[in-house]
């Protein structure tokens, strides 16, 4: 921990904090928008369908908005100012949430779609950026930068979630803007940290000519670039899957598993908050096996991490075709908690064997040019596969979630065997750059 640079930390708090207001606001979206428009705590009142589209188009914009967001860092604002217009936009959409009005609905969820797309690609190129190439730390680095991510991930629908359900949709819209305000503080606080870090580096000029410098890529450069693209391939498949939980699970937990625990009702929202505890809980544990793993002398590359990660975490699933069983078998149409919690359980481990790895793996890979663009690339496809999550959720309507649950776990496993297929043939693409570097 101590050999990693301070800026590490900076980063850390604000992408905790941004998260924190995300995921905060994601573990009440669907349940605001199903709510009983006359009801206590009164919601839009829309059928389950629709409410799982929009968040299916909404979970996606927020990513797909990464490509915009990193090609103005790219070509005109450098990293480091659009992590921190970002965050002004996140904060403006979240207290626009909070009031009670469609139109304002709308248009908060714009500002935050607006505000996560200049935020989330370019705080973690900056991660890359605090590393030299070859650098073993990297790798260590961003898993500790992704347990900050689930810190307020893990956080959020507890508070959000608990008081959002219980006193008031608004109120926890709000609570979620408050802690992009401290996230936004942290980050201004901590730029002495910082420095070199994310700024914008003008394109060079070619002697005695006007004309700016585009060299084509090499062949070495298509050939990452390539891979990279297999790669956003497995992305999309894994949040496809994955991001049932903010959708399609979280309904699922709300109607059809028995939420009663010593007498006490625990609201579904809160549900939300297992994966971000797990990951908190297993990210050492798991980044601590891959290393000893490759000491080894063992397979450790990422596009093998990204298979094995995708297969498990599909095999999580599972545990829901169980629960489907479980309630239908019952007397009150309810399943036990604990297949949620078996689930949850596999779709982290397989999480922490991809996604940290596949953050690191496109600072290796991306051409240095492009590399605020090619990290916006990847959180599009993260969002493409948030609205494959929404169309799944709504096919269940018609499937039924015992199908969906089985036909995400073959498909998942199914595609993460085919990775380990043309395993060979996709590393010599990527031409050595993830050999380590001794320091």
């Amino acid at each position: 921990m101590k050999h990693h640079p301070k800026g590490l930390y900076i980063l850390f708090f604000t992408e905790l904090l941004e998260r924190f207001s995300y995921y905060g606001m994601r573990a009440i979206l669907v349940l605001y928008v199903i709510a009983n428009a006359q009801g206590a705590n009164p919601g839009l009142g829309w059928a389950e369908g629709d409410a799982l589209a929009l968040y299916g188009w909404y979970t996606m914009l927020v990513y797909v908005m990464s490509i915009p967001g990193g090609i103005l860092a790219d070509k005109w604002l450098g990293q480091k100012k659009m992590v921190f217009i970002g965050g002004l936009l996140i904060i403006a959409g979240q207290f626009v949430l909070a009031v009670d009005s469609l139109i304002a609905f709308y248009c908060g969820l714009a500002l935050i779609v607006l505000g996560v797309g200049g935020l989330k690609p370019n705080i973690s190129t900056m991660v890359g950026g605090l590393y030299k190439k070859g650098d073993l730390l990297r790798d260590k680095g961003f898993t500790i930068f992704y347990i900050g991510i689930n810190i307020g991930a893990a956080t959020a629908p507890l508070l959000v979630g608990y008081i959002g359900e219980t006193i008031g949709w608004h109120i926890g819209f709000s609570l979620a803007g408050f802690g992009m305000i401290l996230g936004q503080g942290v980050y201004i606080w901590g730029q002495k940290h910082l420095k070199g870090i994310g700024e914008y580096v003008a394109p060079v000029k070619i002697a005695g000519s006007d004309k700016r410098s585009h060299a084509p890529l090499t062949k070495i450069e298509k050939d990452r670039v390539f891979v990279l693209l297999i790669s956003f391939l497995v992305i999309i498949m894994f949040w496809g899957a994955y991001e049932q939980a903010g959708g399609l699970l979280n309904i699922y937990t709300k109607e059809k598993l028995n939420r009663f625990v010593m007498g006490w009702e625990i609201p579904a929202s809160v549900f939300q908050s297992l994966p971000a505890i797990y990951v908190i809980l297993l990210g050492t544990v798991v980044a601590g096996f891959w290393a000893k793993w490759q000491a080894k002398g063992k397979e450790a590359s990422s596009i093998f991490k990204m298979a094995v990660g995708i297969m498990i975490m599909g095999c999580g699933f599972l545990f829901m075709v169980g629960a489907s069983i479980d309630a239908a078998a019952s007397a009150d149409g309810k399943a036990a908690l604990y297949w949620l919690f078996g689930a949850y359980f596999l779709h982290v481990v397989g999480e922490l064997c991809a996604s940290p790895v596949a953050l690191s793996f496109i600072t290796k890979l991306a051409p240095v040019k492009y590399a605020s663009i090619m990290m916006g690339i990847y959180f599009a496809m993260t969002g493409l596969g948030n609205k494959l999550a929404g169309l799944i959720g709504e096919a269940a309507a018609d499937a039924g979630e015992k199908t969906v649950f089985f036909g995400i776990t073959f498909f998942t496993v199914g595609f993460g065997a085919l990775l380990l297929v043309f395993l060979k043939r996709l590393k010599a693409l990527t031409h050595g750059a993830e050999d380590v570097v001794l320091q």
